[in-house]
C-alpha cells in the first residue's frame, strides 16, 4: 500500500484512482472542510466505473481508517479480542488479546509518519498534540481510549496506547460463564446493587474494573437514574436511562477545564438515583465520600489498589490530595462505603474477582476493610478481626443464604469460596 498523502498518515492502495482521491481529500483539508463518512463515501462511489463495486468498497474501507480511523492500526483495533495496540517510540507494535502483550509486525513508517498518526488521532478526539502539549489522554470517535506521548518526554519516539473497549457488552451471566468469579459469587455481586449498598471496585491497571463495574451496573433497577462522571469516558452501561458527564482539559490558552471535582458536584444537582465516578484518582474522592454519606445510597466507582487491604491507604492519599485529613476520610470511609470488590489478572491475563471485602470501623471510626470471600485459600485479616467477623459482615449486607452459597453450602466460619472456572 502506498502513501495516499504527505505527512498525514493516509495510506491506501497505490494506482492512479486511488491518487485522484487522496487529492480529492487534501482539497477539503485545505479548504477548511475535514472529510466526514459522507464525503469518503461520495469519493469512494465517484472511482467505481474504474474500481468496481469491489475495489470501490476496499476503497472508502482505505480511507475511513486511514482519515477516520487509526490508519494502518484499524485493522488490529477490529480484530475479536483485542483489548489493547500499543506502539513505542521504536515503531515496535504489540498488541494485548487478552492473554498480555505479544509483537506483532507491522511498519508504521519512519518517525516523522509515527508522529504524524498520533498527532491525526488526538485531532480526531478533539485535542491538539504538539511540541506545547505533548502528551493526551481522549477518547476517540470509536469509543478506543486514545494516550499519546511525544518526545523529549518519552524517549526514542511517539507512543501511542490505545484501550479497544469490548465489543460485546459483558454481563453478569457471561462473566459468570467465563469464569471471573466462582459459583456463588454472582449472587452475593447482585445483592450488593440491589441492596443500594455503595462499593468500590478496586485493582490494578487493565485488570477489568471498568468491566465489572458496567456489568454490575447493568442490575439495577430500570427506574433508577444513574449518573457517571468520568475524566475520559470508559464505562458503557447497558441500561435505560444513564447520563453521563465527562471532564474536559484546558485549551490552547489554559481556559476552560472542567475538573472532576466540579463534574461530582454537579452531579448531585441532576437527581441521581446512583452516583459512579468511573475512576476517583484525586481530589473529587472528597466530594464523592461526601455524597455517599448524604443519602445517595447505592454509589459506587473504581480505585487502583493491590488488595483489598490497601484500598483504605488508597483513599488515605487522595484525600490529602483534597486537604483531607486521615480521621476525616476513615470516618466518611466508614459511613458511606460498605464493601469492595477487587479483581486482578490471573495466569495468562484472564481477568477475574479476587475477593470480596467489607468495611468495618473501630471506636475511633478508623476504617479496615476486611476480605469476607477470597480465592486465597489464606485470607489474611487484620489483629484483632477474623475472617469470621468479615463475613458475619456481609450476610448483614446481602443475607446469609448468600453467603453460604457462595461458600459452597453449609460451611464452617472460616471456609473459603470455591475455586471458579480455570
Amino acid at each position: 500500500m502506498a502513501a495516499l498523502a504527505r505527512g498525514g498518515g493516509l495510506v491506501t492502495t497505490a494506482g492512479e484512482p486511488r491518487a485522484r482521491v487522496a487529492d480529492s481529500v487534501w482539497t477539503h483539508i485545505r479548504s477548511g472542510r475535514p472529510p466526514d463518512a459522507p464525503v469518503l463515501e461520495d469519493l469512494a462511489r465517484s472511482e467505481r466505473a474504474t474500481l468496481g463495486l469491489r475495489g470501490e468498497a476496499r476503497l472508502r474501507d482505505a480511507l475511513a481508517a486511514a482519515v477516520l480511523g487509526a490508519g494502518p492500526l484499524e485493522a488490529l483495533i477490529a480484530e475479536p479480542g483485542v483489548t489493547d495496540v500499543v506502539v513505542n517510540g521504536t515503531g515496535d507494535v504489540w498488541v494485548d488479546r487478552g492473554a498480555g502483550m505479544t509483537r506483532v509486525e507491522l511498519d508504521l513508517g519512519p518517525e516523522a509518519a509515527r508522529r504524524a498518526l498520533a498527532v491525526r488521532l488526538a485531532g480526531l478526539a478533539g485535542r491538539r498534540l504538539d511540541d506545547a502539549a505533548a502528551y493526551v489522554d481522549a477518547v476517540l470517535p470509536s469509543g478506543v481510549r486514545l494516550h499519546a506521548i511525544l518526545p523529549p518526554l518519552v524517549a526514542d519516539g511517539p507512543h501511542l496506547t490505545l484501550r479497544v473497549p469490548a465489543q460485546v457488552r459483558l454481563a453478569m451471566p457471561q462473566l459468570a460463564a467465563a469464569g471471573s468469579f466462582p459459583p456463588g459469587w454472582e449472587e452475593v455481586l447482585r445483592r450488593l446493587v440491589g441492596g443500594r449498598r455503595s462499593f468500590v471496585v478496586s485493582g490494578g491497571t487493565g485488570a477489568g474494573k471498568t468491566t465489572l463495574l458496567a456489568a454490575l451496573l447493568g442490575v439495577v433497577e430500570s427506574h433508577e437514574r444513574i449518573v457517571v462522571v468520568e475524566d475520559v469516558r470508559e464505562l458503557t452501561v447497558d441500561h435505560p436511562h444513564v447520563v453521563r458527564l465527562q471532564g474536559r482539559a484546558a485549551n490552547v490558552e489554559g481556559v476552560g477545564e472542567v475538573p472532576m471535582t466540579t463534574l461530582v458536584r454537579q452531579a448531585l444537582r441532576m437527581r441521581p438515583d446512583r452516583i459512579v465516578v468511573g475512576e476517583v484518582r484525586g481530589a473529587e474522592v472528597r466530594d464523592l465520600l461526601a455524597a455517599l454519606n448524604t443519602g445517595h445510597e447505592g454509589g459506587c466507582g473504581t480505585v487502583h489498589a493491590n488488595a483489598v487491604g490497601d484500598v483504605v491507604a488508597r483513599f488515605e492519599a487522595l484525600g490529602a490530595l483534597a486537604g483531607m485529613s486521615v480521621p476525616a476520610v476513615h470516618a466518611q470511609f466508614v459511613s458511606g462505603v460498605q464493601a469492595v470488590v477487587h479483581v486482578r489478572r490471573a495466569a495468562g491475563g484472564r481477568r477475574i474477582v479476587d475477593s470480596i471485602g467489607v468495611v468495618l470501623g473501630d471506636r475511633a471510626r478508623r476504617a479496615t476493610v476486611l476480605p469476607a470471600l477470597g480465592r486465597s485459600a489464606d485470607l489474611a485479616s487484620p489483629a484483632g478481626t477474623s475472617t469470621s467477623d468479615a463475613r458475619r459482615r456481609l450476610g448483614e449486607l446481602v443475607g446469609d443464604e448468600a453467603v453460604s452459597a457462595a461458600l459452597g453450602g453449609a460451611s464452617p466460619p472460616d471456609h473459603v469460596a470455591p475455586e471458579g472456572v480455570p
